[in-house]
């Protein structure tokens, strides 16, 4: 349609019913009512009257919602207040952005089970996706705080040095992308602090599940840390400390196996029994060290200053390349924690409540399992690898009204939605899912 009204002499009303932003996101809602989600939520504890407005599970509804949708922070929720598609799914009216900062205190203070509990919900919505034999990768991250919020504190803080943070403890299956568990720490907390009281309780959510494999890096480790794997025949391969004790005993060796002889580099490996100050026994260390080769004319050269050595400490009876390239495939777990931060705003904090972080970081990484899940139930392989940021991008941000005819109500995207028929496959499999 041709027009040569310009855009300054375009009227302005304020008119439209019925609308909102996110008109794609009926096929993420939807598959929440398939997976029975709200009916989960509704079994957990609650201390509020049975009259209330907003109950504890419409509550933490809208806090997936949210963190789904790409808010940042709890003052961003004031754009989904007044949305139609999100108020239809909660039934009625959202609460006010200023009310979910009290919500998350008085939830957690009001209901001590309530961590563990949703750790549970977060296993059972996992569950049907995690394979037979699980690959645990253990790993922390700092999160940076600007403020004086309780259990804050000055630690390793790569990003902000100086800036007191929070040092969360995670627990990611590395086949299938998901969060097994998480716990909040204090910033000046060690990574390996509290380890085996995390996992222990990790074992005991997947307890169905049997662990093969574990990876960690070189801030874990310990007599008693080893001894847990060992001791529950979990096969581990973690980064070691490399020590001038260390590095001593392998200077000794003479005897290396080279395994990649290329163009532009050269690894080689050997394994020995090595014993730290903290271990009680020997165990299997794995050396792996590399060189870039150096042309001369027709020679090629390394020296002994150009190696770069990597050892790993382990209870496999793997070559030390295999084991390298198994703890390799571990970096992606630094994607993972990417994609909780960046989508999903697990570093920034909700409340000073320490408590109350703790509850809205495992609210944040039920919304991430929850966004893994569908992706392999009903969406197609290619898009199995977008970012929650592309995915709302080119699926959830679409103009839409609600219309109510005849007993009937019809959502109206935009007829030029440029994923339309991918959308619709989609939304075809979220129906089709039992």
């Amino acid at each position: 349609m041709k027009s040569n009204t310009s855009i300054s002499k375009m009227k302005t009303q304020f008119s439209l019913e019925n609308a909102t932003n996110y008109g794609g996101f009926k096929i993420f809602l939807a598959y929440l009512e398939k997976i029975k989600l709200a009916k989960a939520l509704q079994c957990l504890p609650s201390a509020k009257a049975s009259n209330s407005l907003f109950s504890v599970y419409r509550i933490l509804l809208y806090l997936i919602i949210g963190w789904m949708l790409g808010c940042e922070r709890l003052f961003h929720f004031r754009k989904l207040q007044h949305d139609s598609l999100v108020r239809r799914f909660l039934g009625g009216r959202c609460p006010h952005h200023s009310l979910l900062y009290k919500e998350l205190v008085r939830l957690r203070k009001a209901s001590p089970n309530l961590l563990m509990d949703l750790r549970k919900i977060n296993r059972d919505v996992i569950q049907p996706c995690l394979p037979s034999d699980l690959i645990l990768d253990l790993d922390s991250t700092v999160e940076t705080v600007y403020g004086d919020q309780s259990g804050a504190a000055k630690g390793t803080n790569p990003h902000k040095p100086g800036r007191k943070s929070y040092h969360p403890l995670l627990a990611f299956e590395g086949q299938s992308r998901l969060c097994l568990n998480a716990v909040l720490r204090a910033g000046n907390t060690h990574s390996s602090t509290g380890a085996i009281s995390f996992l222990e309780q990790t074992f005991e959510l997947i307890e169905d599940h049997s662990v093969k494999y574990a990876r960690f890096d070189k801030g874990f480790g310990g007599e008693d840390f080893y001894r847990l794997w060992e001791r529950k025949r979990i096969g581990y391969v973690g980064k070691l400390k490399w020590t001038k004790r260390l590095a001593a005993e392998v200077a000794a060796c003479r005897y290396w196996k080279r395994y990649v002889d290329e163009d532009e580099w050269v690894i080689e490996g050997i394994t020995l029994l090595y014993k730290a100050t903290s271990w009680n026994k020997l165990r299997r260390v794995a050396i792996i060290r590399k060189a870039r080769v150096v042309e001369d004319g027709q020679t090629r050269l390394i020296f002994d200053t150009d190696w770069q050595y990597e050892a790993i400490v382990t209870n496999l009876e793997w070559e030390p390349i295999d084991l390298w390239r198994f703890y390799n495939q571990r970096c992606c777990m630094e994607n993972y924690i990417k994609e909780a931060k960046r989508g999903f705003s697990i570093d920034r904090i909700a409340t000073s409540d320490f408590e109350a972080n703790e509850l809205d970081l495992l609210i944040k990484l039920l919304a991430y399992n929850l966004y893994e899940r569908f992706k392999q139930d009903c969406c197609e392989p290619v898009h199995q690898g977008y970012t929650v940021a592309r995915f709302r991008l080119e699926f959830f941000h679409v103009a839409a009204t609600i219309i109510q005819h005849s007993r009937r109500v019809v959502l109206k995207l935009m007829k030029d939605f440029t994923n339309r028929h991918v959308w619709k496959r989609i939304e075809a499999r979220v129906v089709a899912l039992e």
